[in-house]
């Protein structure tokens, strides 16, 4: 049995179809991080806090899982070397999908896998292209589907995913939220699973 970290209905889903066994905890985090990080250690960064913070409270209560392994992740969207985070409202949400629209931008997920005391991390990067819609058909999706709990204020599973997306390069559930693939192969190295 592992511990997922992660609140993320994506990530559990994704885990589900690995056919993993897991079982959520999650604990409050911040989600800062120092300014002199590159792009690619940031989701790493916040995915270590996440997993650290897990463990301390699995220990802290003496949970039959405290020595269960801990994979927690976190997913940005960088464009122009700048990070997009989550909409606070649909103002916000309207804006982010106007500056990502017609425009190729990267998601990127930290994964970080806190097992036995040592932390095993990595992150994946995938290359999004989107299609140019209108404005109308960018408000219709926020007010539709309320994206403020993701990077860049669009999920690709949901309708903007199969109209707005031209292409991706990379790992498709790593926009979903997790390379799900590479945490498998991460699980198998460790005889986890």
């Amino acid at each position: 049995m592992m511990v997922l970290a992660s609140q993320s209905p994506r990530r559990k889903q994704l885990l589900e179809w690995a056919h993993i066994s897991f079982e959520v905890v999650v604990s409050a985090t911040d989600e800062t991080y120092p300014s002199h990080l590159t792009v690619n250690e940031v989701p790493i960064h916040i995915a270590t806090e996440k997993a650290l913070a897990v463990a301390a409270q699995l220990k802290a209560t003496n949970h039959p899982l405290q020595q269960a392994p801990i994979l927690a992740a976190d997913t940005i969207v960088v464009i122009n070397d700048t990070i997009i985070g989550k909409p606070a409202n649909n103002e916000e949400a309207l804006a982010t999908l106007q500056l990502l629209n017609g425009q190729q931008h990267q998601v990127i997920t930290g994964v970080c896998l806190l097992h036995q005391g040592v932390t095993h991390c990595f992150s994946t990067t995938t290359n999004v292209y989107f299609n140019t819609l209108t404005d109308e058909q960018l408000a219709w999706y926020v007010a539709q589907y309320q994206p403020f709990d993701k990077a860049g204020a669009y999920a690709i599973q949901e309708w903007i995913g199969v109209v707005g997306i031209q292409k991706i390069e990379g790992c498709f559930y790593n926009v979903m939220g997790l390379p799900v693939s590479k945490v498998v192969q991460l699980l198998q190295q460790l005889h986890i699973i």
